[in-house]
């Protein structure tokens, strides 16, 4: 049915990892997030306990529904495995492969 907006919040609680070790994992592994605080965040604002993610740089370049959760995938992988070098490397080669799909600027 859609969504009323491009960005949304994740809450990393139950994942036992911070927003701020999320978002150096995730950008590691080439995906780019937002360390945010969460409502009634127990983290202080510079640790904090969520992540903010968006959409428009994927629509930007083509992407539909049906790589979101590819994406998902992905991150899902990282948040698990966030100590893990090999692991991170992995994921940014498999973004690398699926963004040579997805340009960012086709003439």
């Amino acid at each position: 049915g859609g969504t009323d907006t491009h960005m949304m919040l994740l809450d990393l609680r139950s994942k036992n990892i911070t927003g701020c070790d999320a978002e150096v994992a995730l950008e590691k592994a080439g995906i780019s997030s937002n360390k945010n605080t969460i409502p009634f965040d127990p983290q202080k604002p510079s640790v904090c306990s969520g992540i903010r993610l968006g959409t428009p740089a994927l629509t930007t370049r083509g992407m539909k529904e049906e790589h979101m959760s590819i994406i998902v995938e992905l991150i899902d992988e990282v948040l698990k495995n966030a100590d893990d070098e090999n692991v991170i490397t992995d994921v940014r080669c498999s973004v690398n492969k699926m963004m040579e799909s997805f340009p960012m600027f086709a003439w």
